[in-house]
């Protein structure tokens, strides 16, 4: 009242306002509520574009009706921070009376617009009025949300885009309503709808909005739609919630609908991505991020990879883009691109010492025995950088080292660099166990095992077992083994059942694959053949549930048939060793079906036809193994013990078979104890020396062999 009477241009009142009494009958429901105020005010002094917005409602209708004047009242009373009053005036407005003249204005408004002519006749509602009205119902809205009345906030300010949109379906026109702020008013409720939907612990109708504020034409700026986009990805990622497919009417067939929040939040994520590469948004980092996220969940890394390298220059930094594509490379399983990336961060005299890189390629490295020099180099450069200001990162990098030097080890050519690199790998796994980490311990016990230090590796596997609450079945099976080194046979036994009874039927396969030899050491061979049947089922139950086209089983379904290809060939030896030529024939069989060209098959074929006194056979089907597998110890080792028989053949090409195998397996008792047996047949001083020493390698390592290598 005001704010009206203080307006020059409106003139006498008797002129102003008609016989029926609109305005005094809304000042009088107003003066009822007047004092009843909220004590909250809001930064905001009284606007005089009431004012002007009277005016021009009164030019073009020549009336201010009651839901008008209740509209500039509760919109002085609003500004004021009286919301309670405001909302009581506000609620006095009949918004579904006006909406009918409301729409004929929005349509009509839109029709002299396509015709450019102005000689069709007013409206009855001017746009000004629309604009008003409209603004009463967002600013109601607004109150009811300061008044924590969410739902009804969100009611409220869904009535405001139904009209428009109903009016509108083809969506708003280029500066449509702007002398009015209507433009203003519907851009601020599709912004808000969303938010009260939350607040009001909505999700499916907060979702329903902000797929409404993106897919309908309500003429927003670019910045204000991906403001919108980025708060609807957070929600659907984040919120907890499974929102339904979205149903997009307007797409082309053949078109990507999302099935799922992670999908919906990738499309949108890659749409923003797109705009910032267009120039259409500034660059925001959390766009990248939750990209990352969205992407590292659903498992497609290498997406966000190509997503990263399609980014301009300077949307990110050098260093962060490659050690990002590493990141995304390596956990999409292409370790070696991971560590191109890397090195070609590390090169640069920039980010030479760039920590985070060093680390993740000594990483990368150590799980490759091919890298494990250049494994110890990133290493050693952590180290170096570091100079003992971050314990955690060193100890990684002292674990990654150890790793890496245990592999060099295995390639060294003398015994004294061997046994060098051993102990370094020794001491920088035990600085590295000081964080009680039972990944370290794990290999810290491997390492002493294969070195044959049994008590330490005991004590560490226990205590790697103990940390990880029994739940690795990798502890276990590295117990089991160093307890049966130790020719501990039942103990080893009883370490498995206990993981048995710790593991789900699907997890067991290695495990009972070790309870089998174990009772084949022991001579149980008929409960070992009841074992491996026991195992040949839990395999069936899983090739039948990996299912056939699915890429996320592919890896667990190829282990599997190489599993059972050896159980067949485990099962043979037996069948070899009770004599029973057909059963094992039958078990050859079997694995041939499964896999044809396999160097243990053509190995076990060969330890049949040795067995039955068939020479010439076993050799050839040891020569068919080297054949697959050059590199394949026990072929290299029964072709020397058939070549060594057979008195036509010289000693060199005996030896050679043998150096070859210990190249390959130092640690192979069978091969030092042939290479004895050679050297004391030729009788020479020095041979004889030669024999003792290789007898004693022999004899340590059966000592201290067990059922199966430790790694």
């Amino acid at each position: 009242m005001k704010c009206l009477r203080s307006g020059e241009s409106l003139g006498g009142a008797d002129e102003v306002f008609p016989s029926s009494g609109s305005l005094a009958s809304a000042t009088k429901d107003f003066s009822a509520s007047e004092h009843s105020c909220l004590g909250e005010h809001i930064d905001k002094k009284p606007d005089t574009g009431n004012i002007e917005e009277a005016e021009s409602s009164l030019r073009e209708s020549g009336v201010l009706n009651y839901e008008e004047a209740r509209a500039l009242l509760g919109r002085y009373e609003y500004q004021k921070g009286n919301i309670v009053a405001a909302l009581h005036v506000f609620e006095g407005i009949d918004i579904g009376v006006v909406t009918p003249k409301i729409k004929i204005a929005l349509s009509r408004s839109r029709e002299r617009r396509k015709k450019h002519s102005q000689n069709h006749a007013e409206p009855q509602m001017s746009i000004h009025s629309v604009g008003l009205l409209l603004e009463s119902v967002f600013l109601k809205a607004k109150s009811l949300q300061i008044l924590e009345r969410f739902k009804e906030a969100a009611q409220s300010c869904k009535v405001i885009l139904d009209i428009v949109e109903s009016s509108l379906p083809e969506g708003l026109p280029d500066n449509f309503g702007a002398e009015c702020k209507l433009q203003e008013t519907l851009n601020k409720a599709v912004e808000l709808l969303p938010e009260l939907w939350k607040l009001a612990d909505c999700p499916r109708e907060a979702i329903l909005s902000y797929r409404r504020a993106l897919l309908h034409q309500w003429n927003l700026d670019a910045e204000t739609i991906a403001k919108i986009q980025k708060e609807f990805v957070v929600f659907l990622l984040y919120s907890g919630g499974e929102a339904t497919p979205p149903n997009l009417r307007s797409q082309m067939d053949g078109s990507f609908v999302p099935r799922n929040n992670i999908e919906e939040a990738i499309l949108i994520l890659m749409i923003l991505l797109r705009k910032v590469t267009l120039n259409r948004i500034e660059w925001d980092p959390s766009i990248l991020d939750h990209l990352s996220f969205a992407l590292s969940v659903s498992g497609d890394l290498t997406a966000l990879a190509n997503q990263l390298e399609e980014l301009l220059p300077r949307t990110i930094t050098r260093s962060e883009r490659y050690y990002t594509l590493a990141l995304c490379y390596y956990g999409a399983g292409r370790d070696l691109v991971a560590l191109d990336f890397l090195r070609k961060l590390l090169r640069s005299r920039e980010d030479q010492d760039h920590v985070p890189g060093l680390l993740m390629a000594s990483k990368i490295c150590c799980e490759n025995c091919s890298l494990a020099e250049e494994g110890v180099s990133f290493a050693k450069r952590v180290l170096r950088n570091l100079d003992g200001r971050c314990n955690q990162r060193e100890d990684h990098a002292n674990f990654f080292l150890g790793v890496s030097l245990s592999a060099q080890s295995k390639l060294a050519i003398s015994d004294s660099e061997r046994f060098k690199r051993q102990s370094e790998a020794l001491h920088a796994l035990e600085t590295a166990a000081r964080t009680r980490n039972p990944l370290v311990l794990y290999h810290l016990s491997l390492e002493y095992a294969e070195q044959r230090k049994l008590d330490a590796a005991l004590h560490y596997a226990k205590c790697c077992i103990k940390l990880e609450g029994s739940s690795n079945i990798k502890g276990w099976l590295l117990l089991a083994r160093i307890l049966s080194a130790q020719k501990q046979f039942l103990d080893a036994e009883s370490v498995i059942d206990s993981a048995l009874d710790q593991t789900g039927k699907w997890d067991q396969g290695d495990l009972l694959r070790t309870k089998a030899k174990l009772q084949i050491a022991q001579g149980k061979l008929r409960n070992a053949i009841e074992t491996y049947t026991q195992l040949l089922a839990v395999l069936q139950i899983q090739s039948k549930g990996f299912g056939s086209g699915k890429k996320l089983y592919k890896d667990n379904r190829d282990r599997a048939r190489n599993l059972e290809v050896e159980i067949w060939h485990d099962i043979t030896y037996v069948y070899i060793s009770l004599l029973q030529w057909h059963d094992a024939e039958v078990c050859l069989s079997k694995s041939k079906a499964i896999k044809p060209l396999s160097a243990s098959r053509c190995h076990a074929i060969g330890v049949m036809y040795e067995a039955k006194g068939h020479y010439k056979e076993a050799l050839k089907s040891y020569g068919d193994a080297l054949d697959i597998d050059p590199g394949h110890v026990l072929s290299l080792v029964s072709s020397a013990v058939v070549l060594k028989r057979c008195s036509s053949h010289s000693n060199p090409t005996v030896k050679s078979f043998l150096m070859e195998a210990l190249r390959h397996d130092r640690f192979n008792a069978s091969a030092w104890y042939n290479l004895a047996l050679l050297h004391k047949a030729e009788g020479t001083a020095s041979s004889l020396v030669e024999a003792a020493e290789c007898f004693q390698a022999a004899h340590f390592l059966e000592e201290s062999e067990p059922v199966e290598p430790f790694r």
